[in-house]
């Protein structure tokens, strides 16, 4: 059987933005966050070859043993949440209606709909009036691209540089019965599909690099922590919605 471990921090909860950033960067898939005597614990759950490198990215992180049974332990982990109308869950969940619930099976690409900068970013989007094409940016596992085609987007083009990403969310998009175009793409270097709305959840750095870039009416952008906003020549800015530490943000092109 899999060795699996639980490697956790503890910090006051002030002091959480930079320590949820390596997190995000080291456990795409999702980690724990719980209050422990008021102090917030972040945990993530590594196997035997991938330990070393995060006790290196984490040090003085406590690492211990996962007892027998973890697979159903990491089942439980992954519960279903519901966004703008939407649920969004794993496989082995039961959605109310399937017709709107985007399903996404935790595996090799970011993206699971439980974390809160995919949560902000559908908020925003189910506030877009008009509809029309969709591009998603660094999609991922694609749960962006099939959340928009449940409210109604279309079509909808969805963009990473990395061809696993590309990969598991053409598998995504057919399990949920809905077509999104996958294309392996650079973002910041090669051409960028047209589309009436963007969405870029993926780094601030990025993020600015591909509002200079894109061709679109109005764009979200999220990926970042609260009180961080990237800076978009050209573009207005319409809100800012925070959640868990997090931003995203919602701007319309001005010329």
């Amino acid at each position: 059987m899999t060795s699996l471990w639980r490697v956790s921090v503890r910090m006051a909860p002030d002091r959480s933005e930079e320590t949820r950033a390596t997190f995000v960067a080291l456990a795409p898939q999702g980690f724990e966050e719980r209050d422990v005597d008021g102090q917030l614990e972040l945990a993530l759950y590594v196997n035997g070859e991938g330990l070393e490198g995060v006790r290196a990215r984490l040090p003085g992180a406590l690492v211990a043993s996962v007892e027998g049974g973890w697979e159903d332990a990491w089942r439980a982990f992954h519960r279903p949440v519901e966004v703008a109308g939407l649920w969004l869950g794993p496989p082995w969940e039961t959605p109310p209606d399937p017709a709107r619930a985007v399903v996404i099976d935790p595996g090799r690409a970011f993206g699971t709909g439980s974390h809160p900068t995919t949560r902000l970013c559908i908020e925003l989007l189910a506030r877009v009036r008009g509809g029309g094409s969709l591009l998603d940016v660094g999609c991922g596992s694609g749960v962006l691209g099939m959340a928009a085609a449940r409210l109604g987007f279309g079509p909808i083009t969805c963009v990473d540089v990395d061809p696993v990403a590309v990969e598991t969310t053409a598998a995504n998009a057919a399990a949920n019965g809905v077509f999104v175009e996958a294309q392996i793409l650079d973002a910041l270097s090669d051409p960028l599909p047209s589309a009436d709305v963007a969405i870029a959840n993926v780094l601030l750095g990025p993020v600015e690099a591909i509002l200079a870039r894109v061709d679109a009416r109005e764009v979200i952008t999220s990926g970042y922590l609260e009180g961080e906003r990237p800076a978009a020549p050209g573009w207005a800015h319409a809100e800012t919605d925070v959640l868990d530490g997090w931003a995203a943000d919602r701007f319309r092109k001005t010329r």
